[in-house]
């Protein structure tokens, strides 16, 4: 085995090399060099099987739904098929699963049909640590209905939140806590049930925002006692599809913008217009994916496994890339260290050079990484990095120990020291 792969531990999980064998996108080469690709955070590569479902739907089962023909009905079986893929991925059942573009456009249908049980007076919690699209949303129901905004601190020195003052935030007009699971920008993973708690206690619902935590911890609703929860499939190696779950009665209830003759049942009512088969048929893939990491019963149970083992490399691989990095002189690391926390996603600037000019470096060596304020714009603000933001280096389920090693040897040689 090559020694720069992580090895596998107990032989419970395929290895790397098994696995990389399954994305076509890591054959590319760029001036010379195999790409090792680490904007994962914004959007991992595709195993062949996803894109195989997904042609396979589109040549042979393509049509509209409800309608009684072979195709349609084939396209019926796919959704509901997908849904119960999905409900196993996030602990959930599958009438609480409904699809959508993508995590920014379900949640704003969710907050605009929220809003229209709330009044002036009603307030919501967000998070500075948050991606915009978990305050925008609400930010917009503001406007709209004259609810108001509470909005918890960031600490920019550890990259958490200051639970203090989440705590204080909550009041008897509390109606929704809206909490990201994990900040795509610095790799923190926030305490959800701690959250939840809260929100219970005050009498509020809590929605979370899974996007960046669903690729590397398995999502469990029930564990998380949340009310509402969205993720997209392109994170964690599917297509561009949005995953919203919400529990059935939440999902009932809710006075949804939708067409009349739509169906008013869960998960559908949800759901608006002609929906993204395809996608659906990729998303259901990559749970199938990476279901077949590992040994097991259910498909649930095949998924824990696999999850243990790819965060226990994962957490491996993050170190490795922290202690580089921190070696380098002038190379700024952000959020949580090693041993906390996290996700296997760091972000860093260095010295003298925008994240830009970094990511540009980079490239030309095969080492692909993202640059900017990845949506999280008050987290860069925050951390005073207005200006050109943060370089961002994510590590992915095919990440290898000499790609981390490539990394750091790219920035060492950008920094001069």
């Amino acid at each position: 085995m090559n020694p720069s792969v992580a090895s596998p531990r107990a032989s419970q999980i395929r290895s790397t090399e098994d696995i990389r064998a399954q994305f076509p996108a890591l054959e590319r080469l760029h001036r010379g060099r195999p790409v090792a690709y680490f904007d994962g955070p914004g959007g991992t590569q595709v195993p062949r099987s996803v894109v195989e479902s997904m042609s396979e739907y589109l040549y042979h089962h393509n049509a509209n739904t409800h309608w009684r023909y072979p195709a349609s009905e084939e396209t019926d079986a796919l959704i509901a098929s997908a849904r119960g893929a999905l409900a196993d991925f996030l602990g959930a059942q599958p009438d609480e699963v409904a699809f959508g573009a993508n995590m920014t456009t379900l949640t704003f249908h969710l907050a605009r049909a929220l809003g229209r049980g709330w009044e002036q007076g009603d307030e919501v919690v967000i998070t500075e640590l948050d991606h915009h699209a978990n305050v925008a949303p609400w930010r917009a129901v503001e406007r709209e209905r004259g609810i108001t905004i509470r909005s918890v601190r960031l600490d920019p020195a550890s990259g958490q939140l200051h639970w203090a003052e989440l705590e204080r935030a909550m009041s008897p007009r509390t109606r929704l806590v809206a909490l990201g699971a994990a900040s795509n920008a610095l790799g923190t993973i926030n305490d959800v049930k701690r959250a939840a708690s809260l929100a219970r206690q005050a009498g509020a619902m809590i929605f979370v925002d899974a996007v960046h935590y669903a690729p590397h911890v398995l999502v469990d609703v029930a564990a998380l006692e949340c009310d509402f929860l969205a993720c997209s499939s392109y994170k964690f190696y599917g297509p561009h599809l949005g995953i919203l779950y919400g529990r059935a009665d939440r999902l009932q209830a809710l006075d949804v913008p939708k067409l009349a003759p739509a169906p008013d049942t869960v998960p559908e009512r949800l759901e608006t217009g002609t929906q993204n088969h395809e996608g659906i048929a990729g998303a259901k893939a990559a749970v199938e994916f990476l279901a077949s990491l590992a040994p097991g019963g259910t498909r649930r149970e095949r998924l824990a496994a696999g999850f243990r083992e790819l965060h226990a490399r994962g957490q491996d691989l993050v170190a490795r890339l922290w202690r580089g990095l921190g070696e380098i002189g002038g190379v700024q690391l952000y959020g949580p260290p090693p041993g906390k926390p996290r996700t296997p996603t760091v972000a860093f600037t260095v010295a003298g050079h925008p994240p830009e000019e970094v990511a540009t470096a980079l490239a030309e060596r095969g080492v692909f990484v993202s640059h900017g304020d990845f949506y999280a714009t008050t987290v860069v603000e925050r951390l005073g990095r207005s200006a050109g933001g943060l370089v961002r280096a994510g590590c992915a389920c095919y990440t290898t120990e000499e790609e981390v090693e490539r990394l750091v040897e790219g920035v060492r040689l950008l920094a001069g020291k």
